[in-house]
């Protein structure tokens, strides 16, 4: 049985007994029954009663998590509502345990006035299965050259500013990006990435591209370019966040900025951080991502700042192609894949699994971290709060296949692969927004 319900429904009164309820925000790692009452977290403890019009849900042997939050998501709407739309893309993110997530605005038209971005606001309150943020451009038409009207966007409701999907192009440019957003009272998101070196790149340029013979896309392709922005950042002492950092030399790059008092937040991708450039070996077109799959050495970089904290949060940067598009050979297909619905079972069966990360971490990873960038409340299963959470079953096998999956497309680099751990209920908003219970 499974179902989904958008966040006009009936707030949840549920009393889920027995799971380990696991929110390190609240200091909380234990087996606790979870009262939930009219949409809030009414109590904790242990063998509690139902009210009289309350639902049992059995989560012996599961994980009750805070909620998870994506800064980083492309829902194609407007413009390609057949690659995916406001309605499928929410559904697949309650269907991975996600309670908000936000959507970038490279869209056709691109969100870079508060018209459009209004239109997408009330467009998502009708439709979307959870709460659906919008970041709006950084620059006019995502063209490079003229910024957006930063102040009335972020009076609109813009979570961010982002040209994601291209890079700023010159230094004057973020100069004034980083500049302005200061009257919004947000944040620029930078796609990082030169240009003239990424120009006709399939795949991260190394030994495994070399063998391949497609034409390589250098790690500093990226980290110039974050180190380029850092530094602008810290001249100007703005904030920056940095999306789908994929090179330990961009790393190394932050690091030195962090320790310079530079502010700023990175994100990693599920797809970064367990796949490596070997993976693309099979020239399936689902590999195929920008930034691309990086070497091994990249990847283990990349899980350790994941667990220090240098990078701060998990993005999935899902990314729907239809069939057709993918359906090309490897150096025609568009770059990005979906990873809503798979992206904890992903993290927790590649990474908790083999003790590369503590379940802890990557609940915080995932949802109070992003959360807070985003500038909203933080998921939490303490008393008083509004339920966002989400039950897995850690140990429930599945396989990801096209039909299977929620979203409209279904280009995944573990489509036809079995995955461990699948979310089975989701609370978002105090509302039930996705249950597998069976």
């Amino acid at each position: 049985m499974e179902r989904t319900w958008s966040k006009e429904g009936l707030a949840a009164d549920l009393l889920i007994k027995g799971g380990r309820v696991v929110d390190p925000e609240a200091g909380i790692d234990a087996a606790q029954d979870v009262l939930v009452a009219k949409g809030k977290i009414a109590e904790l403890g242990n063998e509690l009663k139902p009210g009289k019009n309350t639902r049992v849900v059995d989560a012996r042997n599961m994980l009750v998590l805070p909620g998870f939050v994506d800064l980083h998501a492309h829902l194609r709407t407007p413009g390609r509502e057949d690659e995916e739309d406001i309605a499928t893309g929410s559904r697949a993110a309650a269907a991975g345990g996600y309670v908000a997530i936000f959507a970038m605005a490279n869209t056709d038209p691109v969100v870079d006035t508060a018209t459009v971005l209004k239109g997408l606001a009330e467009s998502a309150r009708a439709e979307a299965a959870i709460p659906v943020g919008f970041f709006a451009a950084v620059t006019r038409g995502l063209a490079g050259e003229q910024l957006t009207e930063m102040g009335e966007l972020g009076a609109a409701g813009a979570v961010g500013f982002s040209d994601d999907g291209r890079p700023l192009p010159t230094a004057a440019l973020t100069r004034r990006a980083l500049q302005y957003v200061r009257v919004s009272g947000r944040f620029v998101a930078i796609h990082a990435q030169d240009d003239s070196l990424f120009k006709g790149g399939q795949m991260h340029e190394g030994p495994v591209s070399a063998r391949l013979g497609l034409t390589g896309i250098p790690s500093i392709c990226e980290s110039l370019d974050v180190s380029r922005t850092l530094d602008i950042a810290q001249y100007e002492d703005a904030g920056v966040h940095i999306c789908h950092v994929s090179t330990a030399a961009s790393l190394a790059a932050i690091e030195r900025a962090r320790a310079a008092g530079v502010r700023v937040t990175v994100e990693a991708t599920p797809h970064h951080l367990t796949l490596n450039d070997e993976a693309i070996a099979a020239l399936d077109p689902n590999f195929k991502m920008n930034p691309p799959l990086r070497a091994e050495s990249d990847r283990k970089a990349l899980v350790a700042a994941l667990r220090s904290g240098l990078i701060d949060c998990v993005a999935t940067d899902h990314a729907p192609h239809v069939a057709e598009e993918k359906d090309v050979p490897f150096e025609e297909a568009p770059f990005g894949c979906i990873g809503l619905e798979t992206a904890f079972s992903v993290l927790y069966g590649e990474l908790v699994w083999s003790k590369a990360l503590d379940l802890g971490t990557l609940v915080t990873r995932m949802s109070t971290a992003p959360a807070r960038i985003a500038g909203i409340p933080a998921p939490s299963v303490s008393p008083g709060a509004v339920a966002n959470l989400c039950v897995v079953d850690p140990k429930a096998k599945w396989t990801v296949s096209a039909h299977g999956l929620q979203s409209r497309s279904f280009n995944s680099p573990w489509l036809g692969h079995e995955l461990t751990a699948k979310v089975k209920l989701t609370l978002a908003a105090g509302r039930v927004a996705w249950e597998s219970l069976v």
